[in-house]
């Protein structure tokens, strides 16, 4: 069945083209008056018909697509996923529908997005990224682009307005809360990808506590893994072995913080009676942990609604300064954290 053209509509409202396009696209008319009747009469004649307002072309015609690309990390991480739905929620208020990248698995694709965005098929870019994290290819294409760009990540270096998430402070909280519980053996599980510096606020945070604290710090109770569950599950599953294991392990995300609660069970250790677990994000898995895990929170979504509102304040005003948004942290405070056991 043939697609209904404006020129359909047109016929069926006896007016002009012209007019149909004014009033379904809302362009200005130029001066000439379009009364409510004759808008109505057009706005009838397109619901009659069934017309669609063919968006690329009205892209092509004003030069906004009305898309906002977004660059994921990882999608294993539900974090990841909060930001992402406060990103839509906001987008889509605001009239804008999203297009994802997942640039840590896959470079092509975000190579590809970016592209997009050079040729004006996105209007703007996320980055739930550090910048300099990026292949070299894709950090001369986003510097070459002419489309706002906003930086999701700790970085204080960002050439590009940035919502900040600094998990340093929240770290500084974490260990002053252990070590009032009598923890002095606190490891810190550096679960994160290669030639990043993804995490590196909460282990400068976490050397720099024991330094406040005037307590020795052994290099040995940092840990270096992969991101994924697994490969936290069995750093904690070796660690925990130990014969001076650490009292209070701390995971770079809850995500490996719950592989270690589960490393913890199956070595038969009791969670915190033998050792205290923590994590960074507050991911809605947390509070159903068993036991149910202590972290330091953010505010994803909300996050995620200030990227798109620091966007579309960019495209409104191009020229406008360089602004950085500092997300605020909460230490939660749950079951998987108490008092130094006697070792």
């Amino acid at each position: 069945m043939k697609k209904p053209t404006q020129q359909d509509v047109a016929r069926l409202a006896n007016v002009s083209r012209a007019t149909v396009s004014f009033v379904v696209n809302g362009k200005d008319t130029m001066g000439v008056p379009i009364s409510e009747e004759t808008r109505q009469r057009v706005l009838d004649a397109v619901e009659k018909l069934g017309y669609v307002v063919n968006a690329g072309a009205q892209a092509l015609r004003s030069g906004d697509t009305k898309t906002i690309g977004v660059m994921l990390p990882i999608y294993e991480n539900p974090f990841f996923l909060e930001i992402l739905k406060g990103i839509s929620r906001e987008a889509n208020e605001s009239g804008y529908k999203v297009l994802l990248a997942n640039s840590a698995l896959d470079d092509e694709q975000a190579s590809q997005t970016v592209s997009e965005l050079a040729e004006q098929r996105v209007d703007g870019l996320i980055l739930l990224m550090e910048f300099d994290s990026l292949p070299a290819r894709i950090m001369d294409q986003l510097r070459n682009s002419t489309h706002p760009i906003v930086e999701g990540s700790p970085s204080s270096l960002s050439e590009f307005d940035l919502i900040r998430q600094e998990y340093g402070e929240g770290m500084s909280a974490l260990m002053s809360y252990l070590i009032e519980l009598g923890h002095r053996r606190i490891g810190y599980i550096h679960g994160v990808q290669e030639s990043t510096t993804q995490g590196l606020d909460r282990l400068k945070a976490y050397e720099q506590a024991f330094v406040d604290a005037n307590l020795p710090q052994d290099p040995r109770w940092i840990y270096r893994c992969g991101p994924s569950m697994e490969e936290g599950y069995q750093t904690a599953f070796n660690v925990l072995q130990q014969e001076d294991r650490p009292t209070a392990l701390i995971a770079v995300n809850d995500l490996l913080a719950i592989a270690a609660i589960s490393a913890a069970t199956d070595l038969g250790l009791r969670v915190p009676d033998d050792v205290s677990i923590a994590g960074f994000d507050d991911i809605p898995f947390a509070r159903f942990a068993v036991p149910k895990l202590t972290t330091v929170a953010s505010a994803p979504e909300q996050k995620g609604r200030a990227a798109v509102q620091l966007l579309l304040k960019r495209l409104r005003e191009p020229d406008r300064p360089r602004e950085v948004i500092t997300a605020r942290w909460e230490l939660i405070v749950r079951e998987s954290t108490g008092s130094a056991p006697s070792l």
